[in-house]
């Protein structure tokens, strides 16, 4: 398919220019805009139903405010799209999400129209109201503009930073984008809210009065408003109170089409001549709109691989295994079977862990909390304590945003609540904000905590067992994203015994490689390099980080003259256990020389999974120029090296 003519697109190379257009040229420029978006997803893949449905509003953003003085903050960051190209971006967007190319979020070091960082939801009102503080302390910002989903408002930290808003009563902008659709359908209460709100004008043999009153009033001064509002009552019968917003000490706009590119332009306008503090501003908009295959599929296109702009068919590679997430589903479903006390819970990611599988035959014991990772751990903690068998999935990276109800609510009380770790590891296209780098560590450091890691996908179905079985504390078992490695997988798993590892290749006794977690095929690949090098290697598969198998260790460690454990996490974790237990029974005193292969003590950018590693220095190669290293055998290094055509 051809390229998009965009002939007035062309002529923005910043919002600045936007600003010198009329309203006529920013509805071409909206137009013409979703049609750029959808040709370059369609080359990189990416988020394409949240960045259509906010085509017309960030057209409107930047021509209404001051951008970059003003601070215009997207919530999550994954409906930017439309903002990266305004913002001069426009001639990378062939680079989204690739090695060395632009972030599919908004990123501070990328663009000084990123104002603020974003991949987790909720965020944005919180940094909103900082850069609002700053403003007033005499630092040279603008405006702050906060563009939040109806899903990520959901979430227990917008509650608190618009409490703490309305209570300052700064000037501010919050603008909810009410698509009705986040990755999963929304959930909860105030789902069902923003519903009756946007709703409300639309009801009853009044409703065109009822919207173009409040139309009217919202336009008015606050006195004036508040007398509108108490006539039209008289008239149309409704109940006259305020909405959630104005409880807290918001002006509340809305709801407002966001569509339509004039009435965002007028009201945007409007509230920024006329505000003196805090406001939210309701827009109601449709997720992939403008694209038919976007707007008619169950998430939207909410996340794409590349795809044909004329059919919106995927070209998604057959997979030659199973994924590690599908395998999690169905052994739990399998469990859920076997077992009515297993429930699960998830943090608006039934799909994305797997759960939805057994939402299916067991809807009634799957729980989709929305975002709300601290709410959904206590909540499974309380069904662990009343005799339930709680597995919460979550992914890694968001497992962070509820650790101290982990600590505090679980391993504290020590509750046997099950936690499914989906994308361990590093996660590929969305780079470093989703990378599940530090669950082992942070985890681990829990007393009564069992912390697993699968090898393969066959493993993981011994885990979920293992995790049903286990009843006497909080377990976790963490699985990367993506295939497995096409591992023959039983009927049912097998208990596994706690802390105990497992021998898959013994040498002579030059190095050991101890791996924890799927990066054994890496192992296993170097040590057919290190054959070739004439240095035999014994492999093991840790299983458990904690409690760690000190036999297995202990006998690595005296029959080899060097150990290197391999894992896939930050410094901190699985190695470092390893080195302090080790320390503790006086292996480190003489003999076996020591060494832990893990990501450095960096953020790795987006990139293909294996080039991540690649860069990261974990993986089969890095493995042996590790152990060449502990060996001692330099000369070796450099002619590995110079095979590989990298030079010294």
């Amino acid at each position: 398919m051809t390229k998009p003519e965009t002939p007035t697109l062309d002529r923005v190379a910043g919002p600045s220019d936007l600003r010198q257009m009329t309203d006529r040229e920013l509805r071409d420029v909206a137009h013409e805009l979703r049609a750029e978006v959808i040709d370059a997803v369609s080359q990189t893949g990416g988020h394409l139903g949240s960045s259509l449905g906010v085509v017309e509003l960030s057209v409107a953003i930047h021509a209404a405010f001051d951008t970059p003085r003003d601070k215009l903050i997207w919530d999550v960051g994954h409906q930017c799209y439309p903002h990266k190209i305004l913002t001069g971006r426009r001639d990378r967007m062939h680079t989204l999400r690739q090695g060395g190319g632009l972030s599919g979020f908004t990123k501070r070091a990328e663009s000084e129209y990123d104002p603020f960082g974003a991949a987790h939801s909720s965020t944005s009102i919180s940094a909103a109201l900082g850069f609002t503080i700053g403003r007033d302390m005499g630092e040279p910002t603008g405006d702050a503009i906060a563009v939040i989903g109806d899903g990520s408002i959901s979430a227990g930290m917008a509650y608190e930073a618009l409490n703490n808003a309305g209570a300052e009563g700064r000037r501010m902008f919050v603008i909810l984008n009410d698509n009705e659709m986040s990755i999963a359908p929304p959930v909860g209460a105030m789902s069902s809210y923003l519903s009756s709100l946007s709703d409300l004008s639309r009801k009853g043999p009044f409703g065109g009065l009822v919207a173009v009153a409040e139309g009217m009033e919202q336009l008015a001064p606050k006195p004036v408003r508040e007398g509108a509002r108490r006539a039209r009552e008289m008239i149309t019968g409704l109940e006259s109170r305020g909405t959630f917003f104005e409880e807290l000490g918001f002006d509340y706009i809305g709801p407002i089409d966001g569509h339509d590119i004039g009435q965002l332009l007028s009201v945007l306008r409007s509230a920024r001549a006329r505000s003196t503090g805090p406001v939210v501003i309701h827009c109601c908009t449709v997720k992939g709109k403008g694209y038919a295959p976007a707007e008619g599929s169950a998430d939207k296109y909410h996340g794409v691989s590349k795809f044909d702009v004329g059919t919106g068919v995927q070209s998604k590679a057959k997979a030659n295994a199973p994924s590690y997430t599908g395998v999690f589903g169905d052994a739990l479903t399998e469990a859920a079977a076997r077992d009515p006390r297993i429930v699960a819970v998830t943090a608006a990611m039934p799909g994305g862990t797997g759960v939805d599988r057994m939402a299916k035959r067991f809807p009634a014991r799957v729980f989709d909390v929305g975002i709300a990772e601290q709410h959904g751990v206590t909540f499974a903690a309380g069904m662990a304590a009343s005799g339930l068998k709680p597995f919460c999935a979550i992914y890694s990276t968001f497992l962070q945003r509820g650790y101290d109800q982990v600590v505090h609510d679980v391993a504290l009380q020590g509750l046997p609540v099950r936690f499914a770790i989906d994308r361990a590891g590093l996660v590929g296209a969305d780079g470093a904000t989703h990378a599940g780098a530090f669950d082992i560590g942070y985890l681990g450091a829990l007393p009564g905590m069992v912390v697993m890691a699968a090898a393969d996908e066959a493993e993981l179905v011994h885990m979920v067992e293992t995790a049903a079985a286990h009843d006497i504390g909080p377990i976790a078992f963490r699985y990367p994203r993506g295939n497995g490695t096409g591992a023959a997988l039983p009927e049912r798993g097998t208990v596994l015994e706690i802390g105990r590892g497992r021998m898959i290749r013994e040498g002579t006794g030059d190095v050991a490689l101890l791996s924890l977690g799927t990066h054994l095929g890496e192992c296993e690949a170097a040590a057919t390099l290190l054959d070739a090098e004439g240095i035999s290697t014994t492999i093991a598969d840790a299983r458990f980080a904690k409690p760690l198998d000190m036999d297995l260790i202990t006998k690595l460690a005296e029959a080899h003259g060097a150990l290197v454990t391999v894992e896939q996490g930050a410094r901190g974790g699985f190695g470092a256990m390893v080195l302090q237990e080790m320390a503790a029974h006086g292996l480190l005193d003489h003999g076996c020389r020591v060494r832990t292969l893990c990501l450095p003590d960096r953020f790795i950018d987006q990139a293909a999974p294996a080039q991540m590693y690649r860069d990261a220095g974990v993986d089969a190669e890095g493995i042996v120029s590790t152990v060449l290293t502990a060996l001692q055998q330099d000369r070796k290094i450099i002619d590995l090296r110079a095979m590989r055509g990298q030079g010294d």
